[in-house]
């Protein structure tokens, strides 16, 4: 029956080979998924912020259970290692899943949007009411989930961290979306998500600097070469978040153009050195 049964799975498609020594023995030679592959996965859990520490628990224990019971020891080992900041909303799961329906349904969403307050207490935004909007995307941005809404009362586009949303739900009503809308184009222009008035910027950095710009604005941004610098134009976003990513290469960094995200900068850091007197 042993014979039989080997067989029955092989037929089924599993890779079950036969092992002779002192005794006959068989084992599954391929799996769904390779080990490599599972420590990938195990590892994008584990270091998910917007996970929580409970899911990312249970997701690992899950994942170990597509290999062997050797093999899964060394995933299961990997969580011990967790010392990375995770959020601490445990609905996430939730609000994912109904915002895909959403999305999928071409639907709106209702939804209460919160900070948290120096005691870690929920403070919700609009005194408790519910957001009402469009989803257009998730999108994963700084180790953060977040959700691209556009909003049919202000024409525009909205971004809302997803660990932070709460009583997430479809709406019967039909979503209301740009048809030239492309997450691609728009998370390139968003710098930490946060929005802001959108200009077109040329910027120049030294050329060691490229890996950096390409890392930011992609390997297709047109450079320029300017003497020791490049220089390249790129539709930004003009907000804080922005001229910081700016500040952090010092002089090796520079703002060409227009004169109102110069004058930004300007503010910025008169701001800040008079902070620091």
């Amino acid at each position: 029956s042993i014979y039989s049964d080997i067989d029955l799975l092989r037929e089924f498609g599993l890779d079950i080979e036969m092992q002779r020594s002192k005794t006959v023995g068989y084992y599954m030679d391929a799996r769904e998924f390779e080990l490599p592959e599972l420590k990938l996965l195990v590892d994008a859990v584990q270091s998910s912020r917007f996970i929580t520490a409970k899911k990312s628990s249970e997701l690992i224990q899950k994942l170990a259970a597509l290999t062997s019971k050797p093999q899964a020891s060394q995933l299961c080992r990997q969580v011990y290692g967790a010392s990375r900041p995770k959020t601490i909303n445990e609905s996430i799961y939730y609000n994912i899943d109904a915002i895909h329906t959403a999305i999928q349904l071409g639907r709106n969403i209702r939804f209460q949007y919160f900070d948290y307050n120096a005691y870690k207490e929920r403070i919700y935004r609009k005194e408790g009411d519910f957001y009402c909007q469009s989803p257009m995307a998730l999108c994963w941005e700084d180790d953060k989930y977040y959700l691209i809404c556009y909003s049919t009362k202000y024409e525009n586009f909205a971004n809302y961290r997803v660990d932070r949303m709460n009583n997430v739900t479809v709406c019967e009503e039909i979503a209301q979306k740009p048809q030239d809308f492309d997450v691609a184009e728009y998370t390139k222009q968003m710098f930490g998500m946060h929005s802001g008035e959108l200009v077109t910027a040329t910027l120049r950095f030294e050329q060691s600097l490229a890996n950096s710009v390409m890392d930011r604005f992609g390997p297709d941004v047109p450079f320029c070469k300017k003497g020791d610098f490049i220089e390249i134009c790129v539709e930004v976003s003009s907000s804080p978040v922005f001229l910081s990513w700016m500040f952090q290469f010092g002089d090796k960094a520079e703002i060409v153009a227009p004169k109102s995200l110069i004058a930004s900068m300007k503010a910025l850091l008169q701001q800040h050195t008079a902070k620091y007197k």
